[in-house]
């Protein structure tokens, strides 16, 4: 089983075990998350694809970790104008744990 999610501007493919790294989101080391815009559920024979979200599904993860990336390197150049500008990035996350993926609708 598993689902699509939405967070952060990004969408990601999850499964109950993974671990992903998403954009920052507020809250500390060991607090439960909920996601709930779930794009796409899958059960193995039945799909279900929200239009725009699935309504009734949740995906419930773990926050093990806030951090940062590496640093990236941003370097503009025009040639022959003497305009250079350097300039490092780390972009923050936060690493989460999958628990389970629940599913409302069925239990209905």
């Amino acid at each position: 089983m598993y689902a699509v999610v939405a967070t952060g501007g990004k969408q990601y493919k999850v499964e109950e075990g993974s671990v992903l790294r998403i954009e920052k989101i507020p809250g500390d080391i060991g607090d439960g998350v909920t996601f709930d815009e779930v794009l796409m559920l899958t059960d193995g024979d039945n799909v279900s694809i929200g239009r725009p979200k699935l309504e009734n599904v949740n995906v419930n993860a773990t926050i093990l970790e806030q951090g940062k990336a590496k640093k990236i390197i941003v370097f503009k150049y025009k040639r022959r104008k003497r305009y250079r500008r350097k300039q490092g990035h780390r972009q923050m996350y936060t690493a989460v744990k999958i628990d389970g993926i629940e599913n409302r609708a069925c239990e209905a």
